[in-house]
């Protein structure tokens, strides 16, 4: 073992525990949990870029994951606890590793690293039901989503199971999946997926596992750090939350940490500690429980602490890597332009950007006689570094292999659209577009943060008129209702969603424009 590894090992294994209950310990646990990975096999940046070998400021990976992983295995059971691996969802989307196999690789990689059940993310349902239905039922451990009523799914139906229970050092451990409501818009659950109230199926899996016999509940939750601290404390039997979707770092060590690494919350229905370890494989957490021969738990301990590049990989994942990436090296080294300096997407989701509105424009330009192009900010999932671009960072970036779609829309159910957007500041849905000027209210409510849009004519700008229709171009994605923009499948006419792949009109609109330098315009202004 290199003093490295050493130093992570001992870096969570000796932190002490915090004691929140009298009594003696029956059963001693520790809980190793990740979420968010977005098959990010391979190192990144802290703004989950691909990060070159040998570069500063890199950690993650899955073979250095992994290496965290046994570090931390071998810590717990040498302090004489049992070890249990989970997943907080969204393993799906993100990478070429992704894009190229649909959840393959996350499968090969997830049973080397031993993870011993997992929740269903909302990306999980990218492409589609039956996608997620092959990966649950060639996983060798628990796809779950209490809250998720697959009962109508041909494909899911008895393979996404709402819960689970494992034994661990003779303590049964019940498991609860949920998945965020989001999920019926912000990706394709297909027709017969619904997505129901999260407490009231957390309430139902928790009685149902105790009834199990189950000591000890732990909620796998893709629902937001936000929403875990509702539901914690809140629902009944409910002992541990482990979080994720909203990307949060919790931790009592790391630098910019959003709070600690466990917060525990008291409610009417009892007491229950909430975990979350950031996104991207950067981070590992490891939760210490104490719990008593009747559940209750006793004390808790660990940290959520990063993987960083002086963990070794360890060679099976690393091979596992390995074997996929040679087969991307081809496609992803194909350079398509040059750009003099890094464009980040962190601002996308709330107001113009340049990344945004370069897409947008490029969509505009790929379709004869379209007067406006609209892409949601969640599409666009990361930057683009400096230097030479290659295809593998425009499909990094653009990873949902979505194909440009065209429609008529009137005036009115334009505004519609725009208004939905808006409304949904922060989050995916947010508008990027090309062709329009909107002048808006950030802080007003909701509802009301449209105040007017123009579309561009003859070198200028005149309003959109409700009656008239408008030649639009957008993503396949969103013109069939995603991320809340019912509007474009409801009122859309003669439309057509199997244009050229996205990725496609934006690798060649960079290639265009020669050193690839995109600036805002002035498309959001206020009033």
């Amino acid at each position: 073992m290199t003093l490295s590894r050493r130093l992570f090992l001992g870096a969570l294994g000796t932190l002490p525990l915090t004691r929140i209950a009298a009594g003696a310990a029956a059963h001693r646990l520790t809980i190793l949990h990740m979420n968010d990975f977005h098959a990010r096999h391979e190192q990144v940046d802290a703004r989950a870029l691909a990060c070159a070998p040998g570069r500063a400021g890199c950690f993650g990976g899955s073979a250095r994951l992994a290496s965290a992983i046994a570090a931390q295995r071998a810590a717990a059971e040498a302090d004489g606890r049992a070890v249990l691996l989970v997943d907080a969802g969204d393993q799906f989307q993100g990478s070429l590793f992704y894009t190229a196999w649909k959840g393959e690789v996350e499968l090969a990689v997830m049973h080397a690293l031993g993870t011993e059940a997992m929740a269903a993310g909302n990306h999980e349902f990218d492409h589609g039901p039956a996608n997620l239905a092959r990966f649950a039922r060639a996983a060798r451990f628990p796809v779950l989503s209490a809250n998720a009523d697959v009962s109508a799914d041909p494909d899911l139906r008895g393979v996404l199971k709402p819960h689970a229970v494992l034994e661990k050092g003779g303590l049964r451990i019940g498991l609860v999946g949920l998945t965020t409501q989001e999920t019926a818009i912000g990706s394709s659950p297909g027709p017969h997926v619904t997505f129901g109230d999260p407490r009231a199926a957390l309430a139902r899996s928790a009685a149902a596992v105790r009834g199990e016999g189950a000591g000890l509940v732990v909620a796998l939750s893709h629902l937001g750090w936000d929403v875990d601290q509702r539901l914690a404390g809140h629902v009944p039997g409910v002992d541990v939350v482990v979080g994720g979707h909203t990307h949060t770092l919790l931790s009592d060590s790391e630098a910019g940490a959003a709070g600690p690494a466990h917060g525990v919350v008291s409610g009417p229905a009892g007491r229950a500690v909430v975990v979350q370890a950031a996104a991207f494989g950067r981070f590992l957490g490891r939760l210490d429980l104490d719990v008593a021969a009747d559940g209750t738990v006793l004390a808790y301990g660990g940290d959520c602490r990063r993987v960083g590049l002086d963990l070794p990989e360890e060679p099976r994942v690393a091979a596992i890597v390995a074997h996929y990436a040679a087969q991307l090296d081809g496609v992803r080294k194909r350079v398509v332009g040059r750009a003099e300096a890094a464009v980040a997407n962190v601002t996308c989701r709330v107001g113009e950007c340049a990344l945004g509105s370069f897409i947008a424009d490029a969509m505009l330009r790929s379709v004869q006689g379209a007067e406006v192009a609209l892409m949601n900010a969640g599409g666009i999932r990361t930057g683009l570094p400096g230097g030479e671009l290659t295809l593998g960072d425009v499909l990094t970036m653009l990873p949902f292999g979505n194909a440009v779609a065209t429609l008529e829309l009137s005036g009115a159910d334009l505004k519609a659209a725009i208004a939905n957007g808006l409304a949904r500041m922060g989050a995916g849905a947010f508008p990027q577009v090309a062709g329009l000027r909107i002048t808006w209210n950030p802080a007003a409510a909701a509802e009301a943060r449209l105040v007017g849009l123009e579309v561009a004519a003859g070198g200028g700008w005149v309003p959109v008129q409700e009656g008239r229709m408008y030649r639009v171009v957008t993503n396949n994605f969103l013109r069939q209702g995603g991320d809340g923009y019912g509007v474009l499948r409801d009122r859309a006419v003669s439309p057509y969603d199997s244009g050229p792949g996205l990725d496609v009109v934006v690798a060649e609109a960079i290639g265009a424009v020669g050193v690839f330098a995109p600036r805002t315009s002035g498309r959001f202004v206020t009033p």
